[in-house]
């Protein structure tokens, strides 16, 4: 392996490896540069560290009932001891597990307890995301800076607002139009019908509280329009297996989406198996010049070169590469004079939960199990500072019937069982919080000086926690969680603080936080980093703060408006 403080050019490799954009992770954002780098006529290079994942062909499990699957589903108590990390993310069973990182396969450091979701395949997490598509409001571009917790992003609401309106419509993102300030409105697709209960929740909540229990935002095609359908879509069929990978492409995925809309230009290139070493930097010309990416199977290291390199790896895997990137002019990580790389590190609190049942409905029930959930919108800290914290929460919340009635507790066989468990139970009600966490330099990753993994590249350690602001924050909710639900009726409230370490919640944020200030941050408004503008980090990362919305659409609106920028600055000759 060749030191990574110098320019190792291969001239012949130069010339056969050379493209005008180089996209770094084929995940959420990842899938998006591409799209639209191919889109504006750029020969684009997709590098994956992971296996290659076609869509439909590889769904193994996507029309397997559970009974077809060797345990049902479960995970064996052998795989739980292989991965106890990767074991306890949410969605993984037998029938997903393929999508999901072993826990040996690729070790990192806990400093602090951080359990580190990760998935290695061409289209990363998208296959496995929660799909939920919450636009950010303005309260949550600029709470930091007003209330004086942190720094603000350098663009504003007004900003990415057309560019959410871009992505929502291509990625076909069903909600209401409820005219919440906290959560503004976007091009939506229908809305999930709520049930009887979560009607009722919604009409309690809105009487008693002023607050908003609405149809979630989701990425899922509730009635396909013609974008969708030319992308070889169809309608969700609320099959609810969503993270098997959807054979109709009924929600968003990059395999079902915008890489294969990508490929339809010509212009893209996909390179699976491709585990990035670092960002090759040129002194002479002041920029980068290209990427060093050692072959996942054989260790083989190869140079691949480009114009614009987009760094799209998930956040914590973009921080390595960045911090591994060194030079003689960047000796601590590609664009890193001050030093802050890998500091700042937020995530998402979802401590608290709970649940309870609720009489009476016993004549209702519902169309389908719909793969989306309804939310109750931030409410706290929004125009003025009204808690004991810092920042605020979403709360996703729904209604369900048990399957089996209370006559499913007598001993009962042949057709007496069968007419009782077709008789559905009593209601249930449950709510957990996604809370905002606060971005601080103690909250840190880096890079060891002693350990290496398989391909040679310094193993990620992780310092990362939760604070007093955290335990305040979910204290509320469980207190305000329970108010709202003996409002509304519902019994037998279990309400729980898991305090499961950060990591699971899977939205990692910072790191290479956008802002005004080369001294506070590493990336400008356009996503280019301070000192290398043409490299461009629209991942998690990129994050200053992490609001109480979930990210992953605002990753997807970062990533075209910088292509935008980046394409046009292409153009005029000044990257």
């Amino acid at each position: 392996m060749p030191d990574s403080s110098q320019v190792y050019i291969n001239t012949k490799g130069k010339e056969v490896n050379s493209y005008d954009a180089i996209v770094i992770g084929s995940g959420i954002s990842g899938g998006w540069a591409a799209k639209e780098l191919c889109e504006k006529g750029l020969k684009t290079l997709v590098l994956e560290r992971g296996r290659p994942v076609e869509h439909i062909k590889d769904y193994p499990t996507a029309n397997l009932s559970r009974w077809e699957l060797p345990h049902r589903g479960w995970i064996t108590n052998e795989t739980r001891q292989q991965n106890p990390l990767i074991s306890k993310a949410a969605g993984y069973d037998e029938s997903t597990q393929h999508f999901f990182v072993k826990d040996a396969d690729h070790p990192y450091v806990q400093e602090k307890p951080f359990q580190w979701v990760r998935g290695y395949q061409v289209g990363g997490k998208s296959l496995t995301w929660g799909r939920a598509c919450a636009r950010w409001s303005e309260y949550d571009f600029t709470a930091p800076k007003r209330y004086g917790y942190g720094e603000s992003f350098p663009i504003e609401y007004r900003d990415i607002k057309d560019w959410y309106s871009h992505v929502e419509k291509f990625i076909g993102v069903c909600g209401s139009y409820d005219g919440i300030p906290s959560m503004p409105d976007g091009e939506f697709l229908t809305a999930y019908e709520l049930n009887a209960v979560e009607k009722h929740m919604q009409q309690v909540l809105k009487e008693k509280f002023n607050r908003h229990y609405v149809s979630g935002r989701w990425a899922h095609i509730t009635d396909p329009k013609q974008i969708h359908l030319d992308q070889g879509r169809a309608q969700c069929m609320n099959r609810n297996l969503c993270m098997r990978g959807c054979p109709l492409g009924g929600y968003f995925s990059s395999n079902s989406s915008t890489l294969p809309w990508a490929a339809k230009t010509g212009n893209l290139t996909i390179r699976p198996h491709s585990v990035v070493h670092s960002i090759i930097y040129d002194e002479q010309q002041q920029k980068a010049v290209g990427v060093r990416v050692i072959d996942a199977n054989t260790k083989e290291s190869k140079e691949y070169f480009a114009k614009i390199i987009f760094v799209n790896a998930s956040a914590l895997n973009t921080n390595l590469i960045l911090l591994n990137s060194t030079s003689n002019r960047f000796p601590n990580g590609l664009g890193n004079d001050n030093g802050l790389m890998g500091k700042y590190i937020c995530f998402h609190n979802y401590r608290g939960s709970m649940n309870g049942d609720i009489d009476g409905f016993t004549d209702k029930y519902y169309k389908v199990s719909k793969p989306a959930e309804c939310i109750i919108a931030n409410f706290r800290n929004v125009e003025k500072r009204d808690t004991d914290f810092m920042g605020g929460y979403v709360i996703y919340s729904g209604a369900y019937r048990e399957r089996l009635s209370d006559k499913n507790i007598k001993p009962l066989l042949g057709a007496a069982f069968k007419e009782a468990i077709s008789e559905p139970g009593t209601w249930g009600v449950y709510m957990y919080m996604q809370g905002e966490t606060i971005a601080k330099a103690s909250n840190h990753v880096r890079l060891s000086k002693e350990e290496k993994d398989q391909w040679g590249i310094p193993l990620l350690i992780t310092s990362v926690g939760y604070d007093e602001n955290d335990d305040k924050m979910v204290k509320d909710f469980l207190e305000q969680g329970q108010a709202m639900l003996e409002a509304a009726g519902v019994k037998n409230i279990n309400t729980n603080d898991n305090r499961q370490p950060p990591g699971l919640d899977i939205h990692e944020m910072g790191g290479v936080r956008m802002g005004n200030d080369p001294t506070t941050s590493l990336l400008n408004e356009w996503n280019q980093l301070h000192h290398c503008k043409n490299v461009l980090v629209t991942d998690g990362a990129c994050m200053t703060s992490t609001g109480s919305q979930s990210p992953s659409i605002l990753y997807m609106a970062f990533t075209a408006r910088a292509v935008a920028h980046a394409a046009e600055e292409l153009k005029k000759g000044n990257l």
